[in-house]
């Protein structure tokens, strides 16, 4: 997505301001941008740069500071704080919401992260100390425990009262009533608090089927749910089904922007924190082990076509049309794998409709195999004017577009079953079968066929 002008002009004033020295008017510059634009200036400055302007904004406006450092990312953002003092951090990661602040002190080196935990102050409801003890990805781990609630007790004006004295919660966007023990209990909205009578119980008015998330909830799981009811939040509830958090949609919109990330990086066997802008050798570590696996897989590739070195020497045609089929397979693998992929992640594809899926993937590769490998035949008739190779190539097209679409469907679904992510090791598994299959189909049908086709004197 393009930069906003705006926020181009702000940068090159940003950046002449750094070459002048002008700290006083940077700092003035600064404090007028929303976190959110802050972020984007860090993202689009030098390391150094970063940081000088980092350190001018954290001196003046600690609260902007760490409020830009949670739009700009944990990871990231931790990286800036990583060289300051524990009980700096600890001070300023009490002015954002828990849930940010957690997963800021999360990406701290550990030594660090675990005194500025000691030195952060206790909060009510729970606060980054308690939501790092929930898994990773997980709604307890996202959640900001400091959620509005009202008690099933409460007439509507006592809970008009409750919400005009309430301080530091998160977002209201539904009041959520529990009984005496904090079970979550119902659900109701502002519109229809204030349209009712003021001596009206809550009880009267709440909707007692409440769609919620336990605290060990995936976070994928979270979001699916967030967008399948059209929310602007979801209570957290704990396994006794006492309220103990909320999710808004701000988080959720993070979740899935992540998980989208997430999952096209592992597609292409790259690392989620492999960045445009990151340093060459970290980019080279996060990309090798990947293209490693491939290299050696390819030896399998290889393999198959030294089995053949006589069919080849024999028609040399071969040789230069053989790329075809492994191209073409290895295309139609990866269209099916990021349909399947995509339905696996948002919960579209399931054990009960997997045969649907596999029978329609196969019946689409294998007319996508019909037509290009007609194609293809005649493109290798007029290319060698042999038409008995032709055939060959078009029937090994066939056979391969088939076994891709199959193992694009097979494979992420056999990984899930494994509990392995499809998105992280498909790929792989894919490139090796269509390359393989395409080869053996081609040089297996060219040798069986050989008196029909032209050979070398």
């Amino acid at each position: 997505m393009a930069v906003p002008r705006r926020n181009n002009l702000v940068l090159e004033s940003v950046r002449r301001l750094l070459r002048m020295g002008a700290t006083a008017n940077l700092l003035n510059l600064l404090q007028k941008q929303h976190p959110a634009d802050l972020a984007q200036v860090f993202a689009e400055l030098k390391e150094r740069d970063c940081h000088a302007v980092f350190n001018v904004l954290v001196e003046r406006n600690g609260k902007l500071a760490v409020e830009a450092l949670s739009e700009y990312g944990p990871e990231k953002g931790s990286l800036l704080l990583a060289d300051r003092p524990a009980e700096e951090i600890a001070r300023l990661v009490q002015e954002i919401p828990s849930d940010d602040a957690a997963a800021l002190i999360d990406h701290l080196p550990e030594e660090l992260s675990a005194v500025v935990l000691e030195l952060i102050r206790p909060e009510p409801g729970g606060g980054p100390s308690e939501l790092l003890d929930y898994e990773e990805q997980t709604a307890g781990r996202l959640m900001n425990p400091n959620v509005f609630a009202l008690s099933e007790d409460l007439t509507a004006g006592e809970a008009i009262t409750a919400i005009q004295n309430g301080r530091d919660v998160e977002m209201v966007f539904y009041l959520y009533v529990v009984d005496e023990r904090r079970h979550l209990v119902g659900v109701t909205s502002l519109r229809r608090l204030i349209l009712v009578s003021p001596d009206t119980p809550l009880k009267r008015i709440m909707t007692s089927d409440v769609y919620s998330a336990r605290v060990d909830t995936d976070q994928e799981e979270v979001a699916r749910r967030v967008a399948s009811y059209n929310l602007l939040a979801i209570p957290v509830v704990d396994p006794e089904n006492k309220l103990v958090g909320v999710i808004t949609v701000d988080d959720v919109i993070d979740i899935l922007k992540d998980e989208a990330t997430e999952d096209v990086f592992r597609l292409a066997g790259v690392s989620t924190f492999d960045g445009v802008l990151s340093g060459p050798f970290e980019s080279l570590k996060r990309r090798m082990p990947w293209l490693l696996v491939n290299l050696l897989t390819a030896f399998g590739a290889a393999w198959v076509v030294s089995r053949f070195e006589a069919t080849i020497t024999q028609v040399v045609a071969l040789s230069f049309l053989m790329p075809v089929v492994a191209g073409m397979g290895g295309n139609a693998a990866t269209q099916t794998l990021a349909v399947i992929v995509r339905g696996i992640a948002l919960g579209e594809l399931t054990w009960s409709n997997a045969r649907q899926a596999l029978m329609k993937e196969a019946l689409v590769g294998l007319g996508n195999g019909i037509a290009l490998g007609l194609v293809a035949t005649f493109g290798a008739w007029a290319l060698t004017g042999d038409w008995a190779l032709g055939a060959i190539l078009g029937l090994a097209m066939i056979m391969n577009m088939f076994i891709a679409a199959t193992a694009g469907t097979l494979i992420p679904l056999g990984l899930r079953a494994a509990k392995v992510d499809p998105a992280l090791a498909s790929s792989v598994f894919i490139t090796t079968l269509t390359d393989v299959f395409g080869f053996l189909a081609f040089l297996g049908l060219a040798t069986l066929f050989l008196g029909f086709l032209h050979t070398a004197p």
